[in-house]
């Protein structure tokens, strides 16, 4: 390795990831921002992060996708895209809807493409006795055809509304914190990982 390359490698290394979390839901009385602020407290704790969010219910991308939008969804697409361009990594919170994930995470997915490649993506979902895992699972199959890595550990709330009190505490969350963690650092792993690799040769998408 020469120098220049070595010095690139420990820039790399030194520097924190950038981690876009996408909160999915932008239905009207929704759950999401219980559990978001709940994981985004742990994952502003977590060492090398530098955490970004991405509220879809703040976003007004139209299911119709256009190479040449209106002034009024470039403008949109102005804030959204580099939101995710930007991102070495992405965590994506989730509910699930009859057995599937929300349209509105659909949509963000169908309007990108090259932001999504090569960058792992990670899971918080929650719902009722499935703990969003359909949602997931189906997720995987989506980001896979966009270039994108999804880590093996999720972290899930089964029967979400119960676990939490009134003032968004988990009830029991040494085992939630856990799987925090464990997931977050496979993120960072693979963040980390691909970035290296997108510094010494472009990925071939």
């Amino acid at each position: 390795m020469d120098i220049a390359t070595a010095e690139q490698a420990a820039s790399s290394a030194s520097s924190a990831l950038k981690v876009t979390v996408v909160v999915a839901s932008n239905r009207e009385g929704r759950f999401a921002p219980v559990v978001a602020d709940w994981f985004l407290a742990r994952a502003r704790e977590h060492q090398g992060l530098d955490i970004e969010v991405l509220d879809l219910a703040e976003a007004e991308l139209p299911t119709t996708i256009s190479h040449n939008p209106s002034p009024a969804v470039a403008a949109q697409l102005a804030v959204i895209s580099p939101k995710l361009a930007d991102a070495d990594a992405f965590v994506v919170i989730t509910p699930e809807y009859n057995h599937s994930f929300p349209a509105s995470l659909k949509n963000l997915i169908d309007w990108h493409y090259v932001q999504w490649q090569a960058k792992p993506v990670g899971f918080v979902s929650y719902g009722g006795i499935s703990g969003g895992l359909r949602a997931v699972e189906q997720l995987r199959q989506v980001f896979a055809e966009m270039h994108a890595v999804t880590v093996r550990d999720t972290v899930s709330f089964h029967q979400a509304h119960g676990l939490f009190d009134e003032d968004g505490e988990h009830r029991e969350p040494s085992q939630a914190d856990a799987a925090v963690k464990k997931m977050l650092d496979q993120v960072a792993w693979w963040a980390q990982a691909l970035r290296d690799a997108k510094g010494v040769r472009p990925y071939a998408g």
